[in-house]
């Protein structure tokens, strides 16, 4: 399995050419979208924001909408007509993680600005907000605006911020199961659809801990179900202590396995930079990290080998990309996390594509579970499983309009 992992030599080498550009399409991404399609920024429609609103969303058709049973939607308007959209998403728990409020904050923020100075309108370096970690409201609205963007010039966002690749490989990612039985038939079944490898969310028990002699049994079976030529990953969410997890860690490395996610909970770097140091399986870290000025005592101390990142707690796909950028210079593979709706997938989709330093698309399974009525495209494996890029312009899944106009229960403005 020794071509799932990275040389930090040859990253560092290889990205050399492309570090220039990829800084300038997160410094200015309008600039980038107007150079994609060989026109000026000022030739590009009236991307002055002139509404922000939400749809209330059912999450199935014909089904009442409820507290538990609505999405929301997030949508920016420009002059021009232009709507940007992205899922209001309720997500880990943190103390400056909500999205409740989020439309009374980006309509005092976005009414009357440009799309062109997103940003200025998503950035959180300023001492105040960069040290209380990053606000899940600049998330949002960084992916309408760069949806916005690639519609403006009819590209997916990708291709605006440099398009390094057309696809991507996939594994797929399981559900915390309850047997063992369960995960073996899910690998086969996924070995069968042409997926290429299969990471593990062992069993969750009631208070919320684990079963390590469950999670051993869970591990070997699955390698047994998968064979030997099969990529394996482990990802128990934060769950064990030290000790459990050095014990895990070495016996996925007996089980040949390609990646052991977030052992220990990310709070811990003391004992993630033990592990890190002990363990030959690489250790990737960063989902529960909630601000990209964050990253670099992890990478300085050595407390992660693979970094991650989920958009919406870094502040969209512009801190994705610098996450990821940051990564790539360090010469580190940089994994970020895709789970959840087609645009949650849609944001890393679209980061994935253009780094370097990436090998790995994280399918959410059953394939199909994030779908929603309202949104017209799917996210499929190829039979090689592979993911291929999204031919749309800005997000690249695009909204069916009568669809959603019969699923929506009412649109706050």
């Amino acid at each position: 399995m020794g071509n799932d992992r990275f040389s930090r030599r040859s990253l560092l080498t290889d990205s050399a050419a492309l570090a220039a550009g990829a800084a300038a399409s997160i410094a200015n991404p309008a600039r980038a979208a107007a150079q994609a399609v060989g026109v000026k920024p000022a030739d590009l429609p009236d991307l002055t924001i002139k509404e922000v609103k939400v749809y209330l969303v059912a999450r199935q058709s014909g089904v009442a909408v409820t507290n538990a049973g609505y999405s929301q939607i997030a949508a920016v308007v420009t002059n021009s007509g232009i709507e940007g959209n992205y899922t209001l998403a309720r997500r880990y728990w943190h103390p400056n993680w909500s999205n409740e409020g989020w439309l009374e904050y980006a309509k005092r923020l976005l009414t009357g600005k440009s799309v062109l100075d997103l940003p200025a309108l998503t950035s959180q370096y300023d001492p105040p907000k960069r040290r209380l970690g990053q606000s899940s409201y600049a998330s949002a609205i960084d992916a309408c605006l760069w949806d916005i963007l690639g519609k403006a010039v009819g590209l997916p966002i990708y291709r605006i911020l440099g398009a390094y690749r057309r696809r991507v490989r996939a594994y797929a990612s399981s559900q915390h199961h309850k047997t063992v039985d369960e995960f073996a038939a899910e690998v086969r079944q996924c070995k069968a659809d042409g997926f290429t490898a299969y990471k593990i969310h062992p069993p969750s028990m009631p208070d919320g801990g684990s079963d390590l002699k469950l999670d051993i049994e869970v591990c070997k079976a699955v390698r047994r179900a998968a064979g030997d030529d099969f990529t394996l990953l482990m990802d128990p969410v934060g769950v064990y202590n030290r000790e459990q997890a050095m014990k895990i860690g070495r016996l996925l490395e007996e089980l040949d396995y390609a990646g052991f996610e977030d052992p220990i909970p990310t709070t811990d770097i003391d004992g993630l930079v033990q592990l890190c140091a002990a363990l030959d399986i690489p250790v990737h870290i960063g989902e529960f990290i909630f601000s990209p000025y964050n990253y670099a005592d992890y990478i300085r101390r050595g407390a992660l080998d693979v970094v991650r990142f989920i958009t919406d707690n870094v502040g969209g796909i512009t801190g994705g990309m610098k996450i990821a950028r940051m990564a790539e210079c360090f010469g580190m593979e940089c994994a970020p996390h895709n789970w959840g709706e087609t645009f949650d997938h849609a944001v890393h989709f679209h980061c994935e594509l253009a780094m370097p330093n990436n090998a790995w698309f994280e399918m959410t399974v059953p394939q199909g579970i994030g779908d929603r009525p309202y949104i017209k495209d799917r996210i499929r494996i190829a039979k090689d499983g592979y993911v291929d890029a999204p031919t749309k312009p800005g997000l690249g899944y695009e909204l069916d309009r009568a669809v959603l106009d019969g699923m929506t229960k009412s649109i706050q403005r």
